[in-house]
């Protein structure tokens, strides 16, 4: 059973998700919080597997509740859920620890999916924002901003799977990609992941960005 922390400040959402996820057989909605400090508080006492983040709130916003609630409980996942898509949100969210984006406007099928794929440390991005980042990225003169402690040590063949990881490709698309079983690429981005001390494949995209990884 996955524990679901739901933040949103306009009650009739945050009843409508907690309803919505509720209702799944695989989904257990532990708490509800109107902001971000609620949140935070509410994650410290009630350890959910999953937090689904609105951003624009009152007290304290999601971004920065992301930010406490990741630092505090690494083993929590938070997939902001917003109606922005914005630039800004986006990075500042996944740089904060968030391990998905989503958008409100989507079916509701895809919230639940989005859930369950962050519960498994899996990254969600919708593909717009996922496009969106990577010509941010790739677009500034200056990419590698700074160096993630622990890249020397990763083998030619480990940085071309966080590059492949870093344009949002599934463990069964580096297996086919890279030739390779899936047992094999799941074990390749586990060793990464041990390796630059990441949180998950979200964390890993955000470290192969800044680093210029995707670029070489």
């Amino acid at each position: 059973m996955i524990k679901v922390l739901v933040v949103d400040d306009e009650a009739l959402l945050r009843s409508a998700f907690s309803s919505l996820i509720g209702a799944q057989d695989d989904l257990e909605v532990v708490g509800a919080a109107a902001d971000g400090q609620q949140a935070v508080e509410l994650a410290a006492s009630l350890a959910p597997d999953v937090v689904v983040m609105d951003v624009r709130m009152p007290v304290m916003d999601g971004i920065e509740a992301t930010r406490r609630i990741t630092r505090d409980r690494p083993s929590s996942r938070v997939l902001i859920l917003t109606t922005f898509d914005l630039d800004g949100y986006v990075f500042e969210a996944l740089r904060a620890g968030a391990s998905g984006f989503a958008l409100k406007s989507r079916p509701p099928e895809e919230l639940l999916s989005g859930i369950r794929t962050v519960a498994t440390g899996e990254a969600l991005l919708a593909p717009t924002v996922t496009r969106r980042l990577i010509a941010h990225f790739t677009g500034q003169a200056q990419v590698a901003t700074r160096t993630a402690p622990g890249l020397e040590e990763l083998t030619d063949r480990e940085r071309e799977v966080l590059a492949l990881v870093a344009r949002g490709l599934s463990n069964a698309e580096l297996a086919a990609t890279l030739h390779v079983t899936l047992p094999t690429a799941k074990t390749h981005v586990s060793r990464i992941l041990t390796k630059l001390g990441a949180r998950d494949r979200t964390q890993l995209a955000i470290l192969a960005y800044e680093s210029g990884i995707h670029t070489r």
